[in-house]
């Protein structure tokens, strides 16, 4: 049913669960996986401008993207799958925008991720990437909920 699976990660431990969820649909299916690491520029320059310098901090966030890519990579492994993994930058566009870039480009059938379920006034300060994805996507959605 679903060739390729697409699996955006942060390093959380709901993202980690959501990758735990995709190995194990990925190995019933047969599919192929794929992990998204993606580096939100426009929040950064929006709310971090004046702490640091913004070249320094991006170079550190993609050490970070490519060590949590390494991760997720290594439990994919460890649960049998083969996994590809990607790293994008946005400038402009939400997190959620990207994800759902990579699915179309990427021809994924699949998005699997975690949430944390924000609500109240926390979801309207952060928004939802998993809301929008879930509204947006031409492709079915499998939301993986924090541990409660």
């Amino acid at each position: 049913m679903y060739e390729r699976i697409l699996v955006p990660v942060d390093g959380s431990e709901t993202s980690k669960r959501g990758l735990r969820e995709a190995c194990r649909l990925a190995k019933e299916q047969g599919a192929k996986l794929r992990c998204l690491f993606v580096i939100d520029e426009h929040y950064l320059t929006a709310n971090y401008m004046g702490f640091m310098y913004l070249p320094d901090l991006i170079d550190k966030l993609r050490e970070n993207g490519k060590e949590i890519l390494d991760e997720a990579s290594e439990q994919a492994r460890m649960s049998g799958m083969q996994v590809e993994s990607i790293m994008r930058e946005s400038i402009e566009r939400r997190v959620s925008f990207m994800i759902l870039e990579e699915a179309k480009t990427w021809a994924a059938d699949l998005i699997v991720m975690g949430t944390h379920g924000r609500r109240g006034l926390s979801h309207l300060a952060l928004g939802s990437d998993a809301e929008y994805v879930v509204r947006n996507s031409p492709v079915p959605v499998l939301l993986v909920r924090a541990a409660p």
